[in-house]
């Protein structure tokens, strides 16, 4: 298989994940971070979505994004947000295209406890 690229950071779609796993599926805050990425990260995030659910073979990831483009009828952030076990399709989805995000996943856990780590 070619190599995929992605017109989405996985270090985005890691924070979706998060977000989504955390039962923050129906926060405005995850809805505002979807509604703010451009076409092309829209389109790339629903298809990695659809391949990780199934509906596309890795190989065929040039025609989920294809069909995201030309199916992108409902806001992306409302769609995705109403997809049961987005986290799992995400995560499901970029391992089947064989992205490794372990780095990102690290990175993002990090400054996460940051954020959250009481001041001295």
């Amino acid at each position: 298989m070619a190599e995929t690229t992605l017109e989405i950071a996985a270090a985005k779609v890691v924070h979706i994940i998060f977000q989504a796993r955390e039962g923050n599926v129906a926060a405005a805050g995850l809805q505002e971070f979807i509604a703010g990425l451009n076409d092309d990260e829209k389109a790339h995030l629903t298809a990695i979505a659809w391949v990780g659910r199934g509906a596309f073979e890795p190989e065929e990831y040039q025609e989920a994004v294809d069909t995201a483009f030309a199916e992108a009828t409902t806001p992306t952030e409302d769609y995705l947000m109403g997809m049961p076990h987005l986290a799992e399709n995400l995560e499901a989805g970029l391992d089947a295209l064989g992205i490794d995000v372990s780095g990102e996943e690290e990175d993002f856990l990090s400054r996460r406890c940051r954020s959250v780590a009481p001041s001295p």
